[in-house]
């Protein structure tokens, strides 16, 4: 009869019968791999997000509250409009588009409104 085997190295498990790792070095990388493989698309997901949310920061300054930027301006940047966390629709039925507490406003002719917004 052989014994348990250690899920990551395959060395003898001794102790406990539903003990699956030699030592906790070995289960803490099984864990910490099998962690990244399943978040690999969430990492890619939030670093787009926190770079478009750079991009309106950056084109809003310090200070501003709003400015406007031509949609080449922002692809020309990197910006990608596909990725939002959120976004809010006036009474008016102006829909904003937001990365965290950065937003933006479609308006006519490929111009769009930066803005600056609260976070919900």
């Amino acid at each position: 009869m052989q014994g348990k085997r250690c899920m990551l190295c395959e060395k003898p498990v001794k102790g406990r019968s539903d003990k699956k790792f030699c030592n906790d070095y070995c289960r803490n990388s099984y864990n910490n791999r099998a962690r990244a493989q399943s978040s690999h698309c969430i990492k890619i997901i939030n670093k787009a997000l926190l770079k478009n949310r750079r991009i309106l920061q950056g084109l809003l300054g310090e200070t501003g509250n709003a400015t406007t930027a031509s949609r080449e301006t922002l692809l020309g940047q990197g910006f990608q409009f596909r990725y939002t966390t959120h976004s809010y629709t006036t009474q008016r039925g102006k829909r904003y588009w937001f990365c965290y507490d950065h937003g933006y406003l479609e308006l006519e002719k490929d111009q769009y409104l930066i803005v600056k917004g609260e976070t919900r």
